[in-house]
């Protein structure tokens, strides 16, 4: 018996797609990801500006593909600054904020500086993010920090959430992504140390090779060859990594943060495919959410 669209959409309702994946026109993506089974989506500023019919079409667009917004990115190179370069970023996150907001998305991504300009004191940066924190307050939204893992002080969520345990705002919390975490190889039992109401977003997405080294072979791969969860050779901690956020208590979305130039040449119903089969995976064989649906092909993980 083949499983029905409405059986596969509820067992992956906790999961989205990226727009980054895909290519093509934002109407044929929020269509490929609907079809796919998919009730959510991470939106990206590009996609927004960048719309033929502008930002209104664009917010219009959304909505109309009753896909809901996971959340909103990127922020970039906002905390740390000072002067002219601090009253200009704020600008920019006004801007970001405003966006957000139209397409009622309920979380704004904002990843750690990797900005020469930068100060490295811990409480400046948590004082910005603070501020940063408190201009989201009144649309209601939230701001989840990522530690990128090339990031000039913040490159590991550890120090991220140090960073939001000093700024110590309501609505300002981590987020996290499974790539840098492996790129930084950053240990996981210090996700048990984290509040599971302060981690507003989880992106999720494998690569190819053990180990990125360094800054540039991580930002190069976390760029151009990421692979969604268990067609990459992390998938054992993939799994120690959900199965501890669920533990923890964490109930938000997973995201699949998924860079990779191989599938913007796919077509997007295929790419799509794969992205389902990667939440069918994690929903039904890693976390146990659902009864599991008849004929439907698991991702093994792979003998080491």
């Amino acid at each position: 018996m083949k499983p029905t669209h409405a059986a596969i959409a509820e067992a992956i309702s906790g999961f989205g797609m990226d727009t980054i994946t895909l290519a093509g026109p934002l109407e044929a993506k929020l269509a490929a990801m609907k079809a796919a089974g998919f009730s959510q989506v991470m939106l990206k500023a590009n996609d927004i500006n960048g719309h033929p019919g502008g930002i209104e079409a664009a917010v219009a667009a959304v909505k109309a593909s009753g896909l809901r917004g996971t959340g909103f990115q990127v922020l970039r190179d906002f905390e740390g600054l000072s002067g002219h370069l601090h009253h200009y970023k704020i600008d920019i996150a006004k801007a970001m904020l405003e966006m957000c907001a139209a397409l009622d998305c309920k979380v704004l991504l904002a990843c750690s500086s990797t900005s020469a300009h930068a100060t490295q004191d811990l409480d400046h940066l948590a004082r910005d993010l603070r501020k940063l924190a408190m201009l989201a307050l009144p649309l209601g939204i939230k701001i989840a920090y990522e530690g990128l893992s090339w990031g000039r002080t913040v490159n590991e969520f550890t120090t991220a959430w140090d960073v939001v345990c000093r700024a110590d705002c309501p609505n300002l919390g981590i987020g996290l992504d499974s790539f840098h975490i492996f790129a930084a190889k950053t240990a996981l039992d210090e996700i048990d140390y984290l509040d599971p109401s302060k981690i507003f977003l989880v992106q999720l997405s494998d690569f190819m090779w053990q180990e990125a080294k360094t800054f540039e072979e991580r930002m190069a791969t976390a760029r151009t060859f990421r692979v969604f969860p268990g067609e990459g050779v992390h998938s054992e901690q993939i799994v120690d990594l959900v199965l501890r956020l669920d533990k923890l208590g964490y109930a938000g979305d997973y995201s699949f943060e998924v860079f990779n130039d191989d599938y913007q040449q796919m077509p997007l119903p295929m790419v799509a495919e794969r992205g389902k089969r990667a939440a069918l995976w994690l929903a039904e064989d890693v976390l146990r959410r659902s009864v599991p649906l008849p004929n439907q092909m698991r991702l093994k993980l792979r003998d080491r």
